[in-house]
């Protein structure tokens, strides 16, 4: 066994941006430009990523870095030997170290989403206000005179507001700056504070929360942080917590509870890491999942998991960020992504948005694989979508030596003649085997024959005939037979990491339910698989599964790898346009009246369906 790939490109690679600090892992081939994107450090630039802007310079430190023609109408020639690139033409091979200058444009566009440009027309507005003092002669009310000076405007104003307002006009000498979310006035700040204004997006995912703050006056994320959500102990997935919540009168304020300080403290972490007061953050934006919204809200969850699956809402307006837990300045609002249905939630919706699966007319197949796996299936016509029972086989949780992904995981195996090939987060030794690991090493066992289409490992004579390399780590430990990617003296813990025959099980359960989903779409709009030009893997782990190991499992059609294009966190990026752009809010509420969904449990071939998917593509 060795700790790398055996062609030295490995699948996984850290990208170390500079001043910021932040170290990041990214896939092998994603641009830097791409990888600062997802993980919230401020790249200038307003074209997109396309490379006809020409802001988003950086410098690759100490490293060999191929030039673009681009990078040599933007650079003279001793930048480009100091390592100076356009960063949306840059793709990362192996590590690198990234300097980034800062910001020194405010675009009036700004680049989220899936390789998407949104116009910069955030809620949130500042505005300079220098009033003239009241007379005898003019004896308006103070919030008339505020009205009038920004008279294009319909406000509405909170009695906090009012209940200060005299002082705070007085102490500033009338000279104040009108901070308004909507139509919302929220705050008068004495002086000229237009220059700083940030939201915060946040994804609430059922396993992991993600939050970063934007710069609303120039469209950048600032800082990003994502943690597990501290409901974990509650299950896994959200029928668990559901039933939680239907067995223990108490649990449901415990979920809300543990769901806000998730949040409050994923807030306070961006705030300090970017040094911003949490009265300079005016507004949240919030992409969740059914289940996690009304956890958040501390709304009966129960309907939600017994048939037929009813919402207590699909909206959630008027909402502040202070009733979500988020610590941020007192009257901020918050807005929140409308669910299509119990199991199709905001979080897709605001995939959905920053994906632009209504704006393409390719025929594209979105998938965000998790516990529950929801896909959308587009042709610039229709837009159809569906949610499959996927379980928690991508994210370990019931696989022998399942872990998350963090250092000591296997998160790559590749075979070849000469035996087994691993990746570890951490280059460390393995402690255990995380989601795409498992995808990977099933995918190449039924590559390289070990495995037969049902999903059986082969019995020993015949893995002597087929692969003599691997045979010997195909063993029977506590009655069951299981295949050794670490033995007890090559692993970290000193313990056995194996992949059992149930655990192939678990993974053919889980690709089958989404494989089914995705070939019901299909047939819905009246296409073949192989007529898909685009999927778009979304999610955490989307972003780190192999495109050919998905393809070989059969969990996505059988296309070119190229055409499979890691999405990331489109959900928090739709949160993030939502922040960016009320346009693109609209953009959402639109996408609920467009999308079909179809209720797969509602199919009386379905079981059927399920069982023809389980076997591996020959």
């Amino acid at each position: 066994m060795t700790a790398s790939h055996h062609d030295d490109l490995p699948a996984r690679i850290t990208l170390r941006y500079e001043p910021a600090g932040k170290s990041v892992r990214v896939p092998n081939g994603v641009s830097v430009f791409d990888a600062a994107l997802w993980n919230g450090v401020a790249v200038d630039s307003t074209c997109g990523g396309h490379g006809t802007c020409r802001k988003c310079k950086v410098r690759i430190v100490d490293s060999e870095t191929p030039v673009a023609a681009a990078d040599e109408r933007a650079f003279t020639p001793e930048q480009l030997a100091d390592g100076w690139r356009l960063a949306c033409l840059t793709t990362a091979h192996h590590d690198l170290v990234i300097d980034v200058p800062e910001l020194t444009t405010r675009p009036k566009a700004a680049t989220v989403g899936v390789g998407r440009q949104v116009i910069l027309r955030p809620a949130v507005q500042k505005r300079f206000l220098e009033l003239d003092e009241p007379t005898l002669a003019d004896q308006r009310t103070d919030i008339q005179r505020v009205r009038d000076a920004m008279d294009d405007l319909e406000l509405a104003v909170d009695i906090e507001v009012l209940r200060t307002l005299g002082r705070d006009l007085r102490a500033a000498n009338w000279a104040v700056t009108a901070v308004v979310v909507g139509t919302h006035l929220v705050a008068l700040e004495a002086g000229d504070t237009t220059d700083r204004r940030f939201g915060v997006a946040i994804d609430l995912g059922t396993t992991t929360a993600v939050a970063t703050l934007m710069d609303l006056s120039t469209g950048a994320p600032v800082a990003v942080s994502s943690m597990l959500n501290r409901q974990q102990p509650f299950g896994a997935d959200v029928i668990s917590r559901i039933s939680a919540t239907m067995l223990d009168p108490e649990a449901l304020g415990r979920l809300r509870d543990l769901a806000q300080s998730t949040l409050a403290d994923l807030t306070v972490d961006v705030l300090v890491e970017a040094r911003v007061t949490p009265d300079e953050v005016y507004e949240v934006a919030l992409a969740g999942n059914a289940t996690m919204m009304q956890l958040l809200l501390g709304i009966d969850p129960e309907p939600l998991g017994v048939a037929p699956f009813i919402l207590a809402s699909a909206h959630f307006e008027g909402l502040r960020a202070a009733d979500l837990g988020v610590p941020i300045h007192p009257r901020a609002r918050a807005t929140v992504f409308p669910a299509l249905g119990a199991y199709v939630g905001g979080d897709i919706v605001a995939g959905a948005l920053a994906a632009g699966m209504d704006r393409d007319k390719r025929l594209r197949l979105f998938i965000d694989i998790g516990t529950n796996c929801e896909i959308i299936l587009a042709d610039g016509e229709r837009l159809v979508c569906t949610a499959a029972p996927a379980g928690p086989a991508f994210e370990a949780a019931s696989i022998s030596s399942g872990m998350r992904a963090a250092p000591g995981a296997i998160e790559v195996v590749t075979i070849d003649d000469e035996g087994l090939h691993l990746e570890v987060i951490g280059g460390e030794a393995p402690v255990g085997l995380c989601g795409s690991g498992l995808v990977d090493v099933v995918a190449e066992l039924a590559r390289v024959g070990c495995i037969d289409p049902s999903g059986r490992f082969l019995s020993d004579e015949r893995l002597a005939e087929v692969h003599p390399a691997l045979a010997p780590r195909f063993i029977n430990r506590d009655g069951e037979r299981v295949f050794v990617l670490a033995t007890a003296e090559e692993s970290g813990d000193g313990s056995q990491v194996v992949l059992s025959q149930r655990d192939v099980r678990e993974l053919q359960f889980a690709k089958a339910a989404i494989s089914t989903g995705w070939r019901l779409l299909a047939e819905e709009i009246g296409v073949e698989a192989n007529d898909i030009q685009q999927v778009l893997l979304a999610g955490s782990f989307g972003t780190y599964l192999s495109a050919k190991s998905a393809i070989t499992i059969g969990l996505v059609p059988k296309i070119p790898a190229a055409r499979i294009v890691s999405a990331g966190n489109v959900a928090g990026e739709g949160a993030k346009m939502a922040l960016l752009s009320e346009p693109e809010r609209h953009g959402a509420l639109a996408l609920i009246d467009e999308i079909d969904y179809v209720e797969l449990s509602d199919r009386t071939d379905f079981n059927d369906r399920f069982v023809d998917e389980l076997a591996f593509p020959v």
